[in-house]
């Protein structure tokens, strides 16, 4: 790890140690204590568990309250850069993990769907911490931040929709049979990314306002980051509890749902690097572009999942595994990224700066 990896915080840097140690709480509590099924079903409004919902909605809060809404104008400035981003975001990168998805797991439509959901959220939270290590542009991956987090509440119903209903219908591929109404996803969108999208914005506009922005950022946010951590770690010992009866099953489904996702983390990286560098942006803008199309959104992804196929299903087990493997990969390409900026950009370097 490079020294600039030191400035990721304890609980980001260990988090797939945090997330493999919760679904072992989960799978042992369910098998030396079955009854927990019952204590969680026995919570639940419909289809809707109120622990898992309040959880969810939590998660989502932190990364939207932490977005630069206002920083907004500057990316629109630069619109070749923009346009490279929007491509790689809201194209390259759900057509490709769909093609991977395909690829990987035809046999095993519902893993397949939840890695679908997984492509379609785009990142709005991580991808600030991997970009900072890497002497990224801060403000231009703020204002991609707060582009994608708009452009999700508007389009993300439609995205999942189309890949995941749609799309495999039209290619003839009748072994996937996951069928969602859009009605679904619009319900589930606005409830886990709307509510949480709302307080974020509110919560940032007025405490701003009253505190100023330096506060904002170096005393507000850092109370409620960890709140997304425990909302998660929550969430994935409630779901690993329900399903303790799949001890042995679990490493091999792991394994089947990583090797896809670890393809797309590296291929988004250097696809869009190397695209960054053709349209000519300097390094700080290369290497964030290249994170935010890399990192996805995996709390969007998880709240989707749990919240249109259930707690229970193939979908929320694999979104849950996105962050497991997203997290030791970005942290490895944050390396790799530094390591191209000396091979390819060391001239603009010492200009540049971090």
């Amino acid at each position: 790890m490079s020294p600039g990896s030191k400035k990721l915080k304890l609980l980001d840097r260990f988090l797939t140690v945090w997330i493999i140690l919760a679904m072992l709480a989960g799978v042992f509590t369910g098998h030396l204590a079955p009854e927990i099924a019952g204590f969680w079903n026995k919570m639940s409004v419909g289809t809707t568990n109120i622990p898992i919902a309040i959880g969810l909605i939590v998660m989502m809060y932190p990364p939207l309250a932490k977005v630069r809404y206002e920083e907004l104008g500057e990316v629109f400035r630069n619109r070749k850069v923009l346009g490279l981003s929007l491509i790689q975001n809201w194209l390259i990168g759900p057509i490709l993990m769909f093609g991977l998805a395909i690829l990987f797991l035809h046999d095993y439509p519902h893993y397949m769907a939840g890695l679908i959901l997984i492509g379609l959220a785009r990142c709005i939270a991580m991808v600030i911490v991997w970009n900072e290590l890497a002497k990224g542009d801060t403000e231009y991956a703020a204002g991609l931040v707060a582009f994608n987090s708009i452009f999700q509440i508007l389009f993300f119903t439609v995205y999942a929709w189309i890949f995941i209903t749609k799309l495999p219908d039209w290619l003839g591929m009748q072994s996937f049979t996951v069928d969602i109404g859009i009605g679904e996803v619009a319900k589930s969108v606005a409830i886990y990314l709307g509510i949480p999208f709302a307080a974020g914005f509110l919560t940032r506009h007025f405490l701003i306002r009253r505190k100023g922005k330096s506060w904002y950022h170096q005393k507000f946010v850092p109370k409620i980051s960890p709140l997304t951590l425990v909302a998660l770690l929550f969430t994935i010992f409630v779901m690993f509890s329900l399903k303790g009866e799949y001890i042995v099953k679990i490493p091999m489904d792991v394994g089947r749902i990583a090797i896809p996702l670890i393809l797309y983390f590296v291929i988004m990286f250097f696809v869009s690097f190397f695209m960054g560098k053709k349209i000519g942006a300097d390094y700080s803008k290369t290497v964030t572009i290249s994170f935010t199309a890399a990192s996805n959104n995996f709390e969007l992804a998880i709240a989707v999942a749990v919240a249109v196929f259930g707690i229970n299903s193939g979908e929320a087990f694999a979104a849950v595994i996105g962050p497991l493997v997203e997290v030791p990969v970005l942290i490895s390409l944050v390396n790799v990224a530094l390591w191209l900026q000396q091979k390819y950009f060391k001239p603009a370097a010492a200009s540049a700066g971090p």
